[in-house]
């Protein structure tokens, strides 16, 4: 875990990403996508730093996805320290986040309530 890479705008997890030797992240002008990411340029227009932060929490972008807007949720709820120390806790007991390419154990939630419950506990 590169905890210093910390969470996207739209809450996926560039700590845990397997592209983080490549990617600079959505938070450094190394972006890849940084041109065309919605939730990027909507938290830059509304001067925000991340989605969870945004009163009107949408599901648009990466936000219409399970994974991202549970992430989101989750920092709304709890704050990114805390979903941090969740993701590191469940790296060291074998929770991996990009298992098969960009899909982990992470994926495959049907609601970001099961998903958020996952994270807190490690266990599905």
């Amino acid at each position: 875990m590169k905890r210093e890479r910390g969470i996207a705008r739209c809450g996926l997890a560039c700590c845990l990403c397997s592209e983080n030797d490549s990617c600079g992240g959505c938070q450094s002008e190394g972006c890849p996508d940084k041109d065309t990411c919605q939730n990027l340029a909507c938290s830059r227009q509304k001067g925000i730093g991340h989605c969870y932060e945004c009163p009107t929490l949408c599901h648009n972008g990466l936000l219409s996805k399970v994974k991202p807007y549970a992430f989101t949720l989750f920092c709304r709820e709890y704050g990114e320290e805390a979903l941090l120390d969740c993701l590191e806790r469940n790296e060291k007991r074998g929770v991996v986040y990009h298992r098969s390419g960009i899909t982990g154990d992470y994926d495959d939630f049907n609601s970001a309530e099961d998903l958020i419950n996952f994270i807190r506990t490690g266990r599905r």
